[in-house]
C-alpha cells in the first residue's frame, strides 16, 4: 500500500508547535509530510517554564538525552512545588514528586502514618519521601537505575528552539509568514489550506492548531465552542517578568498566595521566572503588578506584561480535520505546571489515533473523550487548592471558600475527610501521593484510618515507620547540593546571538 504521505500542517510555533512538529517528524516522518507555519512578528506566551515528571516519556520517545536538553534550556531540577500562604498565611507545605513511604494492597502509606501520628511516633509526612526531603534539604543527583521522579525548570523559548532544530533535522519544514485566511471545503467543512499574507497557500490533510489563545483554526474558523470554568477557577489574568538570580536555585517551584491570587517563582540556572496569577474582579492590573514587584528578588530583565485568559476547554479538541494542541485547546492556570504535560499528552494521543485514511470519526471521538476527561481531572486538582483553605482575610479567599465545586471533586474531598481514602481513576494525572499531600497541606485531616493498619502491633508500626524514615534520611544525606550537581551535570550553554 503506497499511499502518499499525509500532509500535516502545524499552525503556530512556540512550545506546542515545535513539540508537535518534532514528535511527528522524528517518530512518523516516513508517513507524514510535516510543515509548520509561524511568524516572527507574533510572540508566544512563553511563561510555562516548570514541568512535571511525565515529560520524561516524551523525551524517551524522541531519544533525547537529559543533559543535552537541560544544558540547552538553562534548566535546573524540580522535585515539587512549595505552596506558601495557601491554607493560612505564613505557613507552607510541599507537594513533591515521588511516593510516600510504602503502601500495602488495601491502603496507602498515609493510613499507617496517621495512626503513628496519633501515637506520637512520626515526624512530618514528607520525611518518608525521598524527593520531598531532598527538595527541602536542597540536595539532588541523577543516579544509575533510579526512578525518574524529577522534572525541570527551563526556558520555554529555548526549549522550542531546541525542538525546532530536531524537527528540521527529521524533515519538518518551517514556513515564515502570518496566516491571512483559512480555506474550507464547501461540502465537508474541513480545512483545506492556510493562506498567508504574501498570498502563499499551504494545503494539508490534517491541521494542528497551535495558535495559542487566538485559536485561529479550532475556534475562529470552525466555531467549536468553549466551556468556561471560571466559576470554579476565578483567576483571569497573569503578569510575567524575569529577574536575575541572586542565590542558588532551590529544586522546587514556589507558589506564594496573596490577597487576590498567587505568585510563582521558577528558578533557572541564570535567572528566575516570576509571575502573578490573579482575579481582575478583586485586583486591578496595577495592584497585581505592584504586589508582584514588591515581592521580587533580583534585577528585572524585562518589562512585566499582562496576559489575559479564560479558564476552560474547547468542547471538542479534534473537530473535523483540525486538532487543537496547547493554549488553543483550552487553559488551566499553571498552578501545578500541567501545561506542557497536556501538550505532550495530546501529541502522543494523536499519534496513537492517527487516521490511516477514510473516515476517522471513531478516532476523533476517542481523542475528544480522553482529552476532556483528563482536563476535568486536572481542573479538579487545581480547584482543590482554592476551595480547601482556611483563609478568609480578603473577598477573593472568601469567595473561594464559599464557591460550589464540581461534584467529582466534592466526592474526593469527602472520601478523604471521612476515611483518608483516595482512588486513582484511569486517566488521572495525579496519583494518591499528590492528592494526600495537597489535601493535608490545605488542612483536610482524615477522621479515621484504614482498619488494616491495626493488624500491626504498635511496636511493629514504630519499626515500620522508623525503617522507612531512616532509609530516606540516609539516601538524601548522600546526595550532593542541588546546584553543585547542576553545575557538573548540565551547565547552561552560551546562547548564540
Amino acid at each position: 500500500m503506497n499511499q502518499p504521505p499525509m500532509r500535516v500542517v502545524v499552525a503556530g510555533g512556540g512550545t506546542a508547535g515545535w513539540m508537535t512538529a518534532a514528535a511527528l517528524a522524528k517518530l512518523m516522518g516516513k508517513r507524514l509530510d510535516v510543515v509548520l507555519v509561524e511568524s516572527d512578528q507574533i510572540g508566544t506566551v512563553g511563561v510555562g517554564e516548570a514541568t512535571i515528571p511525565t515529560l520524561h516519556i516524551y523525551h524517551r520517545l524522541l531519544g533525547l538525552k537529559e543533559q543535552d536538553v537541560m544544558a540547552a534550556t538553562n534548566a535546573t531540577f524540580k522535585l515539587g512545588i512549595q505552596f506558601e500562604n495557601w491554607r493560612v498565611q505564613n505557613e507552607s507545605y510541599l507537594h513533591s514528586f515521588g511516593f510516600l513511604g510504602k503502601e500495602c494492597w488495601a491502603c496507602g502509606f498515609h493510613h499507617f502514618w496517621q495512626k503513628g501520628k496519633a501515637l506520637g511516633m512520626v515526624s512530618e509526612i514528607g520525611d518518608y519521601c525521598t524527593e520531598h526531603l531532598a527538595a527541602r534539604e536542597g540536595r539532588f543527583a541523577v543516579l544509575p537505575n533510579q526512578d525518574y521522579n524529577h522534572a525541570y525548570h527551563m526556558d520555554a523559548t529555548l526549549y522550542a528552539k531546541f525542538l525546532r532544530k530536531l524537527a528540521e533535522q527529521h524533515g519538518a519544514r518551517r514556513i515564515e509568514g502570518k496566516i491571512e485566511s483559512v480555506t474550507q471545503c464547501a461540502e465537508s467543512g474541513d480545512i483545506q489550506a492556510l493562506v498567508l499574507e504574501n498570498g502563499e497557500r499551504i494545503d494539508g490533510d490534517l491541521f494542528i492548531d497551535c495558535t495559542g489563545f487566538r485559536a485561529l483554526l479550532i475556534e475562529q474558523t470552525l466555531n467549536t465552542g468553549y466551556d468556561d470554568w471560571s466559576h470554579w477557577l476565578p483567576c483571569d489574568r497573569a503578569i510575567a517578568v524575569q529577574t536575575k538570580s541572586v542565590s542558588n536555585p532551590p529544586a522546587y517551584t514556589r507558589s506564594i498566595a496573596h490577597a487576590s491570587g498567587w505568585q510563582w517563582r521558577i528558578p533557572l540556572q541564570s535567572r528566575v521566572g516570576n509571575g502573578m496569577v490573579y482575579c481582575s474582579k478583586y485586583w486591578s492590573d496595577e495592584e497585581a503588578k505592584a504586589t508582584l514587584l514588591a515581592n521580587l528578588e533580583g534585577e528585572l530583565l524585562n518589562e512585566p506584561r499582562v496576559i489575559q485568559f479564560r479558564t476552560g476547554t474547547r468542547r471538542q479538541h479534534w473537530n473535523r480535520n483540525c486538532i487543537a494542541i496547547g493554549l488553543a485547546s483550552g487553559f488551566l492556570e499553571p498552578l501545578e505546571s500541567t501545561s506542557i504535560h497536556l501538550i505532550q499528552r495530546s501529541i502522543i494521543r494523536l499519534m496513537q489515533l492517527l487516521p490511516s485514511g477514510g473516515s476517522y470519526e471513531a478516532e476523533r471521538n476517542e481523542f475528544n473523550s480522553q482529552t476532556l476527561e483528563e482536563m476535568a481531572n486536572i481542573r479538579d486538582f487545581i480547584v482543590l487548592h482554592y476551595k480547601a483553605t482556611e483563609r478568609d482575610d480578603s473577598p477573593f479567599w472568601q469567595h473561594c471558600k464559599r464557591m460550589p465545586v464540581p461534584e467529582s471533586l466534592a466526592h474526593r474531598m469527602n472520601m478523604f475527610e471521612e476515611a483518608g481514602k483516595v482512588f486513582k481513576h484511569g486517566p488521572d494525572l495525579f496519583g494518591e501521593t499528590s492528592w494526600v499531600q495537597v489535601m493535608m497541606g490545605q488542612g483536610i485531616e482524615p477522621k479515621s484510618y484504614h482498619p488494616i493498619v491495626d493488624m500491626m502491633s504498635d511496636h511493629e508500626l514504630e519499626g515500620f515507620l522508623g525503617g522507612i524514615k531512616g532509609r530516606v534520611t540516609k539516601k538524601v544525606s548522600s546526595l550532593p547540593p542541588h546546584f553543585d550537581f547542576v553545575a557538573h551535570y548540565c551547565p547552561a550553554k552560551p546562547q548564540e546571538s
